[in-house]
């Protein structure tokens, strides 16, 4: 089964430092009416002077390429510029009488307030006048496709600064980012489905209905004849999300996206999806599940394994064109792995399996000792009644097993063709002769007697 977890956020407690703008600074651009504010010449004199080495005792990664002074708290002694940065994102800056200066990012300082109006620290410099678009880079490295449309900050924490984007066709993410920023640290993007609405990080320029939109595009790449009744986000990997439909005509499904580019992967059966979160909600996996194991048993009985499937597990496929299928009969100690194709399949007893790069886990490895003790009738051994078995190991076209005799008495080797269902055994080896195969015999009994 494939492991599955929610990808970890840790964002507690991230957001416990708020932005402290001083409520007037003593030398600010005045902005007339429909036209951008001036910036005095020698604001930007000063600014260009003083910048590099407020931002080296920082520890900020930026050039600076441009700065101005903003003013000055006599009182405190802090001093406030801007600075524009070869690297992207520029920064308001608080040097400190005492203490490492305090940067916060153009698109925080320069956020509107619950008034409307931005704050004495607002961005002005040519090289600052999209702070939004300059988050588009940060976006690009968490390894994420968004055609930006919005942006907005959060806030930032003692290491940590967290935005939001909001991008064309309804996704949106929260972004999180070393504090100061910097494109050489880490970034990290998470969909804006992790997050419930209202809490303390959540979006707020995309809403969940227009966030799950995407399904419908996801829906149709799936080709399921689904009409959806109702959709929603299950969880993330690293590199996945997964979403269910749950359709008009009852069916349900789970739809994988790779969260790179958002692009289709695949699209599981609700009968099959109980190793996402749990499985659909939606739906009735029980109803579903009845109906996939009467639907498997038909395919294990064409492929030349009757199976009154009692129950089932959905193992990895490299193949996406192979459902490889685990089965438990009914009545039954004998499973099975079942390889199943567009046009028929193959089904590997639990043995012979393991030779195929599968292996059972609802079968018991002794249920084999009786096909085992029969296979060596075949080779005059009908003395030794298999008590225990070992899988040696593989060539390309065949795999060796051990088994140990229920009298004590050294045990042997069969081998098996690789590929094959049902395969009979073709060789028969002692101890002594299969020494070079995995390393030799190691059941108890045959190491001892070998």
């Amino acid at each position: 089964m494939l492991p599955m977890r929610p990808f970890a956020i840790g964002l507690s407690a991230a957001l416990a430092v708020a932005i402290l703008i001083p409520a007037a600074v003593i030398s600010a651009p005045k902005e007339e009416k429909g036209k951008p504010a001036a910036i005095d010449a020698k604001s930007r004199e000063i600014g260009k002077k003083d910048a590099p080495a407020v931002i080296q005792a920082s520890g900020a990664s930026c050039t600076v390429s441009d700065a101005r002074f903003l003013g000055e708290d006599k009182k405190a002694g802090d001093k406030y510029y801007e600075v524009a940065c070869n690297e992207g994102m520029g920064f308001a800056v608080i040097a400190k009488k005492e203490g490492a200066p305090q940067l916060y990012s153009c698109l925080e300082s320069s956020q509107p307030g619950p008034d409307g109006k931005v704050g004495s620290l607002a961005c002005l410099l040519p090289g600052n006048a999209n702070p939004g678009a300059q988050l588009a880079a940060y976006v690009k490295k968490a390894g994420v496709t968004c055609e930006q449309e919005n942006a907005r900050a959060i806030g930032s924490g003692a290491k940590n600064s967290f935005f939001e984007v909001a991008c064309k066709g309804g996704a949106g993410y929260i972004v999180q980012t070393t504090n100061p920023m910097s494109l050489n640290g880490e970034v990290v993007a998470n969909s804006c489905l992790l997050y419930e609405e209202g809490g303390n990080v959540s979006c707020k320029l995309t809403n969940r209905q227009t966030q799950l939109q995407l399904v419908d595009g996801l829906n149709a790449a799936a080709a399921n004849n689904c009409v959806i009744k109702d959709r929603s986000y299950v969880l993330s990997t690293k590199t996945d999300s997964y979403y269910e439909v749950a359709c008009q005509d009852g069916k349900g499904y789970m739809y994988q996206q790779t969260m790179a580019t958002g692009a289709f992967v695949k699209s599981i059966p609700c009968a099959q999806a109980s190793f996402v979160g749990g499985g659909c909600k939606m739906t009735d996996s029980v109803a579903a599940q009845t109906e996939q194991a009467g639907f498997y048993s038909k395919l294990s009985a064409k492929a030349g394994f009757p199976c009154d499937v009692e129950k089932y597990g959905m193992l990895p496929s490299a193949d996406p064109k192979k459902e490889v299928v685990e089965l438990k009969c009914k009545n039954s100690d004998v499973g099975a792995i079942a390889v199943f194709t567009a046009t028929g399949g193959t089904v590997f007893d639990c043995l012979t399996a393991e030779f195929n790069g599968y292996r059972c886990s609802f079968t018991k490895k002794d249920t084999q000792y009786a096909r085992l003790s029969q296979d060596l009738v075949g080779f005059n051994k009908a003395s030794c009644k298999v008590s225990d078995v070992r899988i040696m190991g593989s060539t390309d076209n065949e795999g060796f097993v051990e088994v140990a005799c229920s009298d004590g008495l050294p045990g042997w080797v069969l081998g098996y063709p690789t590929g094959v269902a049902k395969p009979a055994a073709k060789e028969f080896l002692s101890c002594a002769q299969a020494k070079g195969i995995g390393g030799g015999c190691k059941l108890p009994t045959n190491k001892t007697k070998s």
